[in-house]
């Protein structure tokens, strides 16, 4: 059950704790589900944080629902899969919530409003190093020509759908080029991966976020399939069967994971050592930050965590 939060971010108070790890919160008895980003959480998309695995376990045996809530643009079922590959036990989770998944539901569905209004024809901005992003099931047609869409489909930010084929990788300028047509022929879009970057062997590298949003700076209307957007967060709670005042989410994006968990009115944790570590001049895992640091940055991002701590360790 979904709990409207009842005071905006920019009203709530610059009051966190400091923990060294998420024991004495888990020992606590607090929350009964923990919702947990998995890019700059529990891993770098490459191999596993250190310590991640074990406090899973831990946290699995002192009772914790655990569920992945990602802005990733890939099916829940992929992203269980990759978790398994990178040596994490699936059994632990109840299950993941991803804004690909839902943006997949959404479009098979067609019973919001909005989606059902979509149309049928649709320019996919999708993966080509990362590999492209399916959309069997949909029935939705790929085209190449502005005017034929109805709407952009934004999974990715390396490469154009086409109708037969392979996708043709696109430079992120190219992109950009086709947004400003399709912003003139005032077309939606659904990005089915919010977040701006994520962490990859810790480097940055552009998620389709940086894409919507300057599709709204051009006046395109963008309908953002995750974090912050409470619609992750509805799906997340009805899945572990908790109500918003027993569920914590833990993130490394204040913008996206801290400031979502603040508009859907449960607590959240701060993982500082994600894509905020340069901000604040963390420079190795574990690295503690300072926590004025971590206030200004929090109140730039108005974004306001319940806890913060170094990185997801017992």
């Amino acid at each position: 059950m979904a709990v409207r939060c009842s005071i905006a971010p920019s009203e709530m108070p610059m009051t966190f704790s400091s923990v060294d790890g998420i024991r004495k919160i888990a020992e606590s008895g607090r929350f009964k589900a923990w919702f947990l980003d998995q890019f700059g959480v529990l891993h770098d998309g490459k191999k596993p944080y250190p310590g991640a695995i074990s406090t899973l376990e831990k946290l699995a045996n002192h009772g914790g629902k655990m569920v992945i809530i990602s802005n990733s643009s890939r099916r829940a079922s992929t992203t269980m899969e990759k978790l398994k590959s990178l040596g994490f036990d699936p059994s632990l989770f109840l299950g993941a919530v991803t804004s690909g998944e839902l943006t997949h539901q959404y479009l098979q569905r067609r019973d919001d409003p909005w989606f059902a209004e979509l149309g049928s024809s649709c320019i996919h901005m999708t993966w080509s190093d990362r590999g492209a992003i399916s959309l069997d099931g949909l029935a939705l047609q790929t085209v190449d020509n502005v005017d034929d869409a109805n709407f952009i489909l934004a999974h990715g930010t390396e490469a154009l759908g086409v109708p037969f084929g392979d996708a043709v990788p696109k430079s992120l300028e190219d992109l950009k080029q086709i947004l400003e047509l399709c912003a003139k022929r005032k077309i939606p879009m659904v990005v089915a991966n919010p977040d701006y970057v994520t962490v990859e062997a810790r480097a940055l590298r552009v998620m389709p976020g940086t894409l919507a949003a300057a599709y709204e700076k051009l006046g395109g209307e963008v309908k953002w399939m995750g974090k912050p957007d409470k619609v992750i967060y509805r799906s997340a709670m009805a899945m572990a069967g908790v109500g918003a005042h027993d569920c914590i989410a833990v993130g490394d994006s204040l913008h996206h994971d801290i400031l979502g968990a603040n508009v859907a009115g449960i607590e959240s944790a701060f993982v500082t050592g994600g894509i905020h570590a340069t901000d604040l001049g963390l420079n190795a895992f574990g690295e503690i930050a300072d926590l004025t640091a971590v206030e200004d940055l929090a109140s730039k991002y108005d974004a306001y965590p319940s806890y913060v701590l170094p990185a997801f360790t017992w």
